[in-house]
């Protein structure tokens, strides 16, 4: 099992930040960071900072020179998928072919109401979610894209240039849906992340991704498993690493321990420090 890091940027500050994915580049323990794609805090005040996602990752790719980076996960919604593949071939080329793709079909209600930006019912949020998939693997991949749906109609398409990871950066797929999410993980996915719970539910939605990949003759062993593991704010590394290990057991790749704010680079070595002491 391998492990990452994530610094949700709210409430924090960018040198906080910036000094976490530095420090942490420097240990090689850690074979990712991540940031999120919201406007909002989440599950806090939603009237406190927040810095927008993509932005942030872009700067941190830069202030890295080995990390993986990503955003866990991008909402579709927000931006037009022909937009997000342009952001995305860009930024995997900026980092030297760093960028893991994360997308979503998005659920932050406040937000996206806040912002006027359609979020529409769940079956809504997942028909387009689908297209946005076809959409982004076909400019991500393709040399021209046409493409005729109902949230999104593209005609001769271009997205040059391309970045180095081909035939597309690794698209991560979060949720645990079981009606749509973990189909359209199976599909369309590279790497599925499972945003938090027990080792029994993981292993539940492990098999069931399973079985969908079955249902279409692909082997699930294709498809990166993830999982968040959150750090409380007692900074508890030993007991973070220890929920990453059950985790592990069942089949876990790669953990993902989210980080509490305020953001010290030195807790990234303290949890460096519990992974190594475990082996």
């Amino acid at each position: 099992m391998r492990f990452a890091f994530k610094t949700s940027p709210q409430n924090t500050t960018w040198a906080d930040m910036l000094a976490v994915w530095q420090a942490a580049d420097e240990i090689d323990v850690f074979e990712s960071g991540w940031t999120f794609d919201h406007f909002y805090p989440i599950f806090s005040d939603p009237t406190g900072p927040c810095l927008e996602g993509w932005v942030t990752l872009t700067a941190l790719a830069q202030a890295t020179r080995r990390l993986r980076v990503g955003v866990m996960v991008t909402g579709v919604h927000y931006r037009h998928p022909a937009v997000l593949a342009n952001m995305a071939s860009a930024l995997d080329i900026i980092s030297g072919g760093r960028l893991e793709l994360g997308i979503g079909a998005g659920w932050n209600e406040e937000e996206s109401g806040a912002y006027g930006i359609e979020l529409g019912s769940i079956r809504e949020r997942f028909d387009r979610f689908e297209e946005a998939c076809q959409v982004l693997t076909g400019l991500l991949s393709q040399e021209s894209t046409t493409f005729h749906g109902r949230y999104y109609q593209l005609t001769d398409a271009r997205n040059e240039p391309k970045g180095p990871q081909q035939p597309h950066p690794p698209i991560c797929i979060g949720g645990s849906g079981e009606k749509r999410t973990l189909p359209l993980t199976a599909r369309y996915a590279d790497h599925w992340n499972f945003v938090g719970g027990t080792p029994a539910e993981f292993a539940h939605k492990r098999d069931v991704l399973a079985a969908r990949c079955a249902d279409i003759g692909r082997d699930p062993a294709e498809i990166t498993l993830s999982a968040h593991v959150r750090m409380e704010a007692d900074l508890d590394c030993a007991k973070a690493v220890e929920d990453a290990l059950a985790l592990g057991a069942e089949g876990l790749d790669l953990a993902i321990v989210y980080l509490p704010t305020p953001h010290n680079p030195a807790v990234v070595e303290q949890l460096a420090q519990a992974i190594r002491d475990v082996g």
